[in-house]
């Protein structure tokens, strides 16, 4: 299986060392290793092109989310799949490359993203968030998934996510113009398609955020500007409204276990998201 590793990057210099040397101790090595810088000004694609890998400059303000994947799966032509990870996604041991691309090796699975753990030193808030969304038991979803589960049947991560080529040409591909959710896009595309999704939890990286209060806010509004503006997608899947009051009681569980004194932060965050949500979806981009 030829395997070619897409890694959009920006100013990961201080970061490259750690992000590196992991990848260097796995015991499946791509065939390539393409990386997307849109323009850093830190001496990225010099640390890059020193480690072996293929680097293509992108100007900054041409980066898409959805068009620069894209343009990564045109140059990596002879790849049968294409991993996705993003620069601050810490491959947690030596096997995670290797155990998300074997599930290719059952022919319906069009793609694959793996778990994601909190990085060390996460907030409880932070936490939570990954070990809620990314749970420790592995899943194959197809279509008929949407049925038992909804929108979660196309939850999907390009931090660290595959895809089988054939499947995503014949999906149509990333969409282009999209710089944010192009991967639930995608995997959306993929099921109605006829492709399954696979969930592998023993696949493993350490990416997580702490969000502020402003970035909380803006993830929901580009979240609210996603569905208006892909109408299909919770017509097809079902609204995410469900899965959003599951977190948000799954939240403050946790958080009365582990750190109750962050229960106020918490129920302000999930007011945040709200207002977010609603206020990008008053606001679809033109």
């Amino acid at each position: 299986m030829n395997v070619c590793l897409c890694i959009p990057t920006l100013n990961a210099g201080n970061i490259w060392g750690e992000f590196v040397y992991a990848l260097q101790t796995q015991t499946l090595q791509p065939s390539e290793i393409l990386v997307l810088d849109s323009s850093s000004t830190d001496g990225t694609p010099e640390l890059a092109r020193r480690d072996s890998c293929r680097v293509v400059t992108i100007p900054h303000a041409e980066f898409r989310h959805g068009g620069t994947r894209q343009h990564a799966a045109e140059l990596a032509s002879g790849a049968d799949v294409l991993v996705y990870l993003t620069q601050d996604s810490i491959l947690a041991d030596a096997n995670a490359l290797a155990r998300l691309t074997a599930v290719f090796e059952d022919a319906s699975v069009g793609a694959a993203y793996g778990r994601q753990l909190p990085r060390p030193g996460a907030n409880p808030i932070e936490a939570h968030a990954r070990l809620f969304n990314y749970p420790p038991v592995s899943a194959i979803r197809s279509l008929e998934s949407t049925a038992a589960i909804g929108f979660k049947a196309i939850f999907f991560s390009n931090s660290f996510g595959a895809y089988r080529r054939t499947a995503l040409e014949q999906a149509g591909g990333f969409p282009r113009e999209s710089n944010f959710g192009e991967d639930t896009v995608m995997a959306a595309r993929l099921l109605q398609s006829g492709w399954r999704i696979a969930y592998i939890a023993e696949a493993q990286v350490h990416h997580s955020h702490a969000y502020s209060y402003r970035e909380e806010f803006r993830r929901y509004y580009r979240i609210g500007q996603l569905h208006v503006n892909e109408p299909w997608l919770l017509r097809d899947f079902g609204k995410a409204s469900g899965e959003g009051r599951k977190f948000a009681m799954s939240e403050i569980q946790y958080l009365s276990r582990h750190a109750p004194w962050l229960i106020p932060e918490a129920m302000l965050r999930t007011g945040l998201k709200y207002l977010g949500y609603r206020s990008g979806r008053r606001n679809p981009q033109p």
